[in-house]
């Protein structure tokens, strides 16, 4: 109940539900708003787990599912309005693209139509983005990432009105996912210094963003503090700071990405994100049992990198980077470049 409080306060809720995990808090939440029958509104930029729940177990339920790209406005109140929506459930920033949805703006239609909009914040928090003040029903986030922020506990939580989240805490009570009391502990330990935390996890991404950027080793980046990317304006404008998560393109192929992956010192290869420590991962890699061309349905290319910044020095993190890129010959991306294997658009 104490860190229930705390992040009710910190999101703006009335009410908040804390579960086992954040892969827990999608799925009750989907289960407990989302009448059998009903039809889903998601993007396809989102976190795999998420999207295969809603895919291949909802439809079991009668619950149909819409896949949209997360700037298609039209296509959302061309949705909404000439079908029964029940819900919009989309991540903002997304993961691993970090496309942003204008909360207010979508929030706005769904509601026109009687639509609930549910969003995923982790990649933001609730410190770089107050969801529920942009007009959002629902917020949920992994609290893995980074509310406990040190890589050891596991924890989710969804916040929103107390009519909604009552709802939600039955089916919890019903299901299980109880979250651990001293997991509980120590995400009010970790909340003690996720401001300095996301503080220094935003500068650091965000300068290690323009630097790669700038680097004829790397094709592309996706950040949505870059001008460059095709919601800045979103962003800018919903957030106070830009998150610590930054994804790329090699230029090159899976071949050399592996190189310049296992070439860092400083990060662990894992999937998570938002801890102390960086974590830097090649989903083309950790989705290695999919086929290539399912995988590029995604936008899971061959030479994606997506790269988490801990709280390390800026200077140590920008060398490492630097030096496995040196790694990569010259030669090598520059031919790859040109005979257009990158693509210049996700």
């Amino acid at each position: 109940m104490v860190l229930e409080e705390k992040i009710s306060a910190l999101e703006g809720a009335e009410s908040t539900l804390v579960m086992a995990s954040g892969m827990c808090a999608s799925t009750v939440m989907l289960l407990a708003m989302v009448p059998p029958g009903g039809h889903i509104v998601t993007t396809r930029d989102c976190y795999k787990e998420t999207r295969m729940f809603m895919e291949s177990f909802l439809p079991k339920l009668g619950i149909t599912v819409t896949l949209i790209d997360t700037a298609n406005i039209s296509g959302l109140e061309t949705l909404v309005n000439n079908h029964k929506v029940s819900m919009l459930f989309t991540e903002s920033p997304t993961n691993p693209y970090l496309k942003c949805v204008d909360i207010e703006l979508v929030s706005e239609i769904c509601h026109k139509r009687g639509t609930l909009v549910c969003i995923d914040g982790t990649v933001a928090t609730f410190l770089n983005q107050k969801a529920l003040a942009l007009g959002a029903d629902l917020v949920l986030q992994s609290a893995t990432k980074y509310i406990g922020g040190h890589n050891d506990v596991l924890a989710g939580y969804i916040s929103g009105s107390m009519k909604m989240i009552s709802e939600i805490r039955i089916l919890h009570n019903l299901l299980g996912g109880t979250l651990n009391p001293n997991a509980a502990y120590l995400l009010i330990r970790s909340m003690k210094t996720m401001h300095l935390r996301v503080k220094q996890q935003n500068s650091t991404a965000l300068r290690m963003a323009q630097v790669l950027e700038a680097h004829p080793k790397v094709s592309r980046v996706y950040y949505p503090g870059l001008p460059s990317h095709p919601e800045h304006h979103i962003a800018k404008r919903q957030m106070t700071g830009f998150g610590g998560l930054v994804t790329f393109e090699i230029a090159g192929d899976l071949e050399t990405t592996f190189k310049f992956v296992d070439s860092l010192k400083i990060p662990y290869i894992a999937t998570s994100f938002g801890g102390c420590e960086s974590f830097v991962d090649q989903p083309a890699a950790r989705n290695w049992e999919v086929p290539q061309e399912e995988r590029l349905k995604y936008g899971l290319k061959d030479n994606l990198v997506r790269f988490s910044f801990g709280v390390e020095d800026f200077d140590d993190l920008k060398a490492d980077i630097l030096q496995a890129l040196e790694t990569i010959p010259a030669k090598t991306s520059s031919s790859f470049l040109q005979n257009g294997a990158v693509s210049t658009k996700n």
